[in-house]
């Protein structure tokens, strides 16, 4: 019976109890699989972002440089600009000056508009009858004192009596059938006008014959 038992066993005793002392070992590794990063391009978003970079080579081909312009083409494109600017810059010269010369006659208009009740005022007093000559001699000074500094301003006064109606600078506010006074014509002033340059501060309100 031992001999069966040798038999059986053909490892010896001793590395027998070296095996069963020895842990067991783990002989199935795990592995880890790391996925690689998922991109969305696809061959057709590829090939058009390497499409920019085939371009940024150059419009003449690989290794061909823009021509270089010669001195007569950079300078006649110098002058062009040159007088482009100079014209520019004309034109904003009298622009500005055209709207300085505006903005000035619109003040003139507006301040002179103000003192013309003084000088309807004044045209009423000479007109009327006085035995003080020493009173009527005063009023005189003084319109001419304010015709003068109207005339100072380029005010003007729009010429009225005996002349053709002009609807551009007179206000016909009567008419009247007068035979021996041509037609449009202005036979009556109620109320002179005024004009500084083309800009009429009042018209003159007039009478005209039919």
């Amino acid at each position: 019976m031992a001999e069966e038992k040798k038999k059986e066993n053909p490892i010896p005793e001793d590395a027998q109890e070296e095996t069963a002392d020895a842990p067991e070992q783990e002989t199935v590794e795990e592995t880890e699989t790391v996925d690689a990063p998922e991109t969305d391009e696809s061959p057709e978003t590829a090939e058009a972002s390497e499409a920019p970079a085939s371009k940024a080579k150059g419009f003449f081909g690989k290794g061909k440089k823009e021509p270089k312009k010669d001195q007569g083409q950079l300078l006649a494109e110098a002058a062009d600009k040159y007088l482009r600017l100079a014209a520019e810059y004309d034109n904003y010269r009298k622009r500005t000056a055209k709207e300085k010369e505006n903005a000035w006659t619109e003040a003139k208009a507006q301040t002179v508009a103000a003192f013309l009740p003084v000088y309807d005022n004044l045209e009423r007093a000479m007109k009327q009858e006085t035995a003080d000559e020493a009173y009527k001699k005063g009023v005189e000074m003084t319109m001419k004192g304010l015709q003068d500094a109207l005339t100072g301003l380029g005010v003007e006064m729009i010429p009225a009596l005996g002349e053709t109606f002009d609807p551009n600078r007179h206000n016909a506010v009567m008419h009247t059938d007068d035979p021996e006074a041509g037609e449009n014509t202005i036979v009556e002033v109620f109320q002179q006008g005024f004009i500084c340059g083309e800009k009429v501060i009042r018209f003159s309100m007039v009478r005209v014959a039919n």
